[in-house]
């Protein structure tokens, strides 16, 4: 039998050349889709371009041809998640609810992919799906009547509302775990404001059970801010109308 690599097996020969599976070609999809998954399983901590070149059985270097810096992939894969979220058509008889559904959709996506919200701070969207949702924000609010500067300032401080929200909750859950860890922490600053010297902080100690709500009270925490943001902008709205 030959072993010459350049000829081909003889036809009675039961050996076959052993095909080696070619590894898929490295994408800008495929080095986001690896940092999301690592982002999901460990938070924004675990990401490095080193990393993810070890998912993708690469070097370092060869991420650099897709991706220009750390500081770009985390903008890609925030853009990446933003297309998650469902955008509603915009209602001109009724702008607040399609655009507290926005904002609502926005949290719920931005919490299931750990502590990505801090990437929303300081940072103005670019990609194709942060524009997208920029533009229904937008939309929603002058389809609804809200002047065009009311409106410029809204989705900016809208955004910001909701990506600090969902932040902070992940610093909650990265620090303190289960929800019994919460509600300890949060059983322990009741008490210590209960034991505050009532002739110094009359107002905290009176409203220590208030001020001290957690769990399943998040939800209406996020409601209630969520309604203050919405009937600022309206009542701005009904100023400028006078």
């Amino acid at each position: 039998m030959s072993t010459d690599p350049e000829l081909p097996p003889a036809p009675w020969s039961r050996s076959r050349p052993r095909r080696v599976p070619s590894k898929a070609p490295l994408t800008q999809d495929a080095i986001i889709e690896t940092a999301l998954a690592i982002l999901d399983a460990e938070g924004l901590d675990g990401i490095s371009m080193r990393r993810i070149a070890e998912r993708l059985e690469t070097g370092p270097a060869s991420l650099y041809q897709h991706i220009a810096d750390k500081e770009e992939l985390l903008e890609q894969l925030l853009d990446r998640v933003l297309g998650e979220v469902e955008l509603p058509a915009p209602d001109p008889d009724d702008w607040q609810t399609p655009l507290k559904q926005m904002l609502r959709e926005l949290r719920s996506v931005l919490a299931a992919h750990r502590d990505l919200a801090y990437v929303t701070l300081g940072r103005v969207p670019t990609g194709p799906n942060g524009l997208r949702g920029a533009e229904t924000l937008l939309a929603i609010m002058r389809a609804g009547g809200v002047p065009s500067p009311i409106a410029a300032y809204a989705v900016d401080s809208l955004a910001l509302f909701v990506g600090s929200v969902v932040y902070e909750e992940a610093i909650q859950v990265q620090r303190m775990g289960d929800t019994g860890a919460e509600a300890e922490y949060f059983e322990g600053i009741r008490r210590y404001f209960a034991a505050l010297p009532a002739e110094r902080f009359p107002t905290l100690v009176a409203m220590v059970d208030d001020l001290t709500r957690h769990g399943d009270h998040e939800d209406e925490r996020f409601e209630f801010a969520l309604d203050v943001q919405i009937r600022g902008i309206a009542a701005l709205m009904a100023e400028r109308e006078r």
